[in-house]
């Protein structure tokens, strides 16, 4: 289960189209940044704030190499997640540790579907 913070947090990383776009490129598996970049027609230092989002979010996973000629290289793929959003999901994030300021009643719902 997510916190409100960790919730917010990946709603913050996928409400971005050029986030929707890595992500989509990346469903396929590992892909080398300058290669992400080229595909995407984007710099490589916009991409990096992008893909910092989404790796914050959990949503994708980078990962340094050294080529044979000692070269640093970075690729990065998709984490495994599933993403579902409802009440629910919202509700529990906040009882398992909401944002400073949050006021909002989690209690579970009576039966007779009154609330005090």
């Amino acid at each position: 289960m997510l916190t409100s913070d960790e919730l917010l947090t990946v709603l913050t990383a996928v409400a971005n189209p050029h986030r929707l776009r890595i992500v989509a490129e990346l469903r396929d598996g590992r892909v080398h940044v300058s290669e992400l970049a080229r595909r995407l027609g984007m710099s490589r230092p916009l991409l990096y704030m992008h893909l910092d989002k989404l790796e914050k979010a959990g949503l994708v996973a980078g990962q340094l190499e050294l080529s044979e000629d000692g070269k640093a290289m970075k690729y990065f793929e998709l984490a495994p997640f599933d993403l579902h959003l409802n009440a629910e999901t919202i509700i529990a994030a906040l009882r398992n540790g909401s944002v400073e300021g949050d006021n909002v009643d989690t209690r579970e719902p009576e039966p007779d579907g009154d609330s005090q």
